[in-house]
């Protein structure tokens, strides 16, 4: 089936059409009918499966077909919340033009990804649309919105900001997007968010789209959703037949040697390693660099400047390693990236999915790699647990681990951190973000940081 027969306008077939995309992925046939339906939706859709286009071509239909017909100049009345008064220190804004799609999302990243994917999927409608996330100056995103946006995607935090200084006007939503819930709620944004719906209009479409249906994901489903549609695209915690998954035993103090010799023997470029903490992030650039690695780290204690820098160096191929904490790559979607490593091993099983899902994207091939250590074995075994699969090991000769080595305690990284509620879209910088061009593929897909969103699948 081609995007033609979905449903939709003429001008969003001929923009995805232009990308060089004729087939819609599985998650694309299920949720494009679903949310052109007008219903609400809840979607379980892993990393790279397309789901940005998912919802991105049914909201652009279904806002250029329809017609505002609420008055811009009259006062908004404040919603109420659910007790009937308003949410401590917010209120609306008097006269702005209308938002009419809020789509969320957890990281500064992301949102910049789904952005680019409404802007090139809607070229050719008189839509307009922007982000707002931390790490930027206000004031320009103050002077957009008072342009008017028809589409705003927002990390939770700076939106929040912004109705506090009555910038942004919720009031006239007629769709809503909760992109990756799952994260959103790991990270502490529940209460974030509740705020902000108490702000919405009563009636309006709900999406939501989460990697797992994890008990606290269907709890609040229930709260926000209204017979929803559920659709789930593939099997939960299932990682791709295109990605080759292996592990490296290693002791702790050999795994840079052992990093810097398969980047070098291999001829590795374009590896994204993960680490759990920040600290370990910053500290491994070091160490590659030492190494003569070209390296870069992107985390929640890098400014939006340089988080900018690193991730559009990495996408265009100038920059051989990126190093980046689980919150940071968030949203990280490049076109054929060959290569994962889990530096360490995620503290959280469904971690491990979301990370290797970078790579292996469209039906290319891709490779991630476990460096792991005598401290992660459980961690490890939690992991084949989930994918209901052992993964192969291979010793690398010279790196043998040691037999007698005994476990240490493994040092919580980011996750903990935004569990306490600290905000990762709201650190200091002021740089916009890139807009590198990726290479093509065959499905159309949700975006990324580039100027074409129809990079392979989206996270």
């Amino acid at each position: 089936m081609s995007f033609s027969n979905l449903g939709l306008s003429d001008a969003i077939v001929r923009a995805v059409t232009e990308r060089g995309y004729t087939e819609p992925t599985p998650i694309q046939l299920q949720a494009i009918p679903a949310v052109l339906s007008g219903g609400d939706l809840m979607a379980g859709a892993q990393t790279g499966t397309g789901k940005t286009a998912g919802f991105t071509l049914p909201i652009l239909h279904l806002l250029s077909q329809g017609t505002y017909t609420g008055s811009y100049d009259k006062r908004v009345s404040d919603p109420p919340s659910s007790n009937g008064r308003l949410p401590e220190k917010i209120s609306q804004p008097r006269r702005r033009l209308p938002i009419r799609a809020l789509i969320l999302t957890p990281t500064r990243e992301l949102a910049a990804q789904v952005e680019e994917s409404v802007r090139d999927y809607g070229k050719y409608l008189k839509l307009t649309s922007m982000t707002i996330f931390g790490g930027v100056g206000m004031q320009p995103q103050v002077q957009r919105l008072k342009g008017g946006v028809d589409i705003l995607v927002a990390t939770p935090g700076r939106l929040l900001d912004h109705v506090q200084q009555g910038t942004v006007d919720l009031s006239h939503i007629e769709i809503l997007v909760l992109d990756e819930a799952d994260r959103m709620l790991d990270m502490g944004f529940i209460r974030d968010i509740r705020r902000i719906l108490a702000l919405l209009p009563r009636q309006r479409q709900n999406l939501l789209f989460s990697a797992t249906f994890s008990s606290d994901i269907k709890a609040f489903a229930s709260s926000l959703l209204d017979r929803p549609t559920l659709i789930e695209a593939e099997r939960r915690h299932l990682t791709a037949d295109t990605v080759a998954q292996k592990v490296y035993p290693v002791d702790r103090e050999q795994k840079r040697h052992l990093l810097t010799h398969l980047i070098k023997e291999h001829n590795w470029f374009q590896v994204l390693v993960f680490t759990r903490t920040k600290h370990g992030a910053d500290r491994l650039v070091k160490q590659l660099t030492e190494d003569r690695i070209p390296s870069l780290a992107i985390h929640g204690n890098k400014s939006q400047a340089a988080r900018t820098r690193a991730l559009a160096k990495f996408k265009d191929g100038s920059l051989q390693v990126l190093v980046a904490t689980d919150i940071a790559a968030r949203g990280i979607d490049i076109n054929d990236l060959p290569h994962v490593v889990n530096f360490e091993l995620p503290n959280v099983p469904e971690d491990y999915v979301h990370r290797i899902g970078r790579t292996g994207r469209a039906g290319a091939e891709g490779e991630a790699v476990s460096l792991v250590c005598v401290d992660e074995l459980k961690l490890l075994a939690d992991i084949e647990r989930l994918i209901k699969q052992p993964l192969p090991r291979e010793i690398v000769p010279g790196f043998e681990p040691n037999p007698h080595a005994k476990p240490e305690p493994i040092q919580n990284g980011q996750r903990g951190q935004a569990s306490r509620g600290k905000r990762p879209d709201r650190a200091p910088s002021r740089s916009p973000h890139p807009t590198p061009k990726p290479r093509l593929t065959r499905h159309a897909e949700g975006g990324s940081g580039a100027r074409s969103p129809l990079s392979r699948r989206p996270n």
